[in-house]
């Protein structure tokens, strides 16, 4: 448990330190997809938003053990739900940070933080009502900053380099879902030079 906290603790407040160095006049350029910069900020910080919001909804019963599980069953309910709620909860999460973003963020991380301190590992209902333990949410909010901390920096051409304990766990993450998808030999090819993946490959 202590890990996760460390981990997730690094990429918000590297995620937070992004934040503050985007230029005025980016905010409306595209940043992916069909959102645009103050969109894809907006998605991104929900993954602090989530934490402290599910630590106050205790679920009765632990549906999966692992943050790869956790992505298999999201990636169901997700095509579910459909490609223009995702999107537009992006667009209300970025209209959501106000006149000033960065000072949003700041807040919401101090929150989040400040939450997790006294939180113990709890059992949580996540989204679709989903039951896990804390330590098993929190390794998948570490990789949502993380990613999209590198969206965000491909968007507006700044600099990211991300904390080693970051970028292992979301790292690691990335090739347990592709394994656990049937898609570990792809990967394990590609990284070790030997293929390269298709186009728009994505193991989530």
């Amino acid at each position: 448990m202590a890990t996760a906290v460390t981990a997730f603790e690094a990429a918000a407040r590297s995620f937070a330190a992004l934040v503050h160095r985007i230029p005025d006049d980016r905010w409306t350029r595209p940043g992916l997809g069909d959102w645009d910069l103050l969109s894809l900020v907006g998605h991104a910080s929900r993954s602090l938003i989530t934490v402290s919001a599910y630590l106050q909804t205790p679920a009765e019963r632990e549906d999966i053990a692992t943050p790869q599980d956790y992505y298999a069953w999201t990636a169901d309910y997700m095509s579910k739900a459909g490609a223009e709620a995702v999107n537009e909860r992006g667009r209300q999460a970025g209209r959501d940070l106000g006149t000033d973003p960065a000072a949003t963020v700041d807040r919401l991380v101090e929150r989040a933080l400040g939450d997790l301190e006294t939180a113990g590992d709890p059992l949580i209902a996540v989204i679709g009502g989903l039951g896990l333990r804390l330590h098993t949410y929190l390794p998948t909010r570490t990789f949502e900053l993380a990613v999209h901390g590198l969206d965000i920096a491909r968007a507006t051409g700044l600099s990211l380099d991300l904390p080693a304990d970051v970028l292992d766990e979301a790292t690691v993450l990335a090739a347990r879902i592709a394994v656990l998808t049937g898609r570990g030999d792809e990967v394990l090819l590609a990284l070790t030079g030997r293929a390269a993946l298709p186009p728009g490959f994505s193991v989530v």
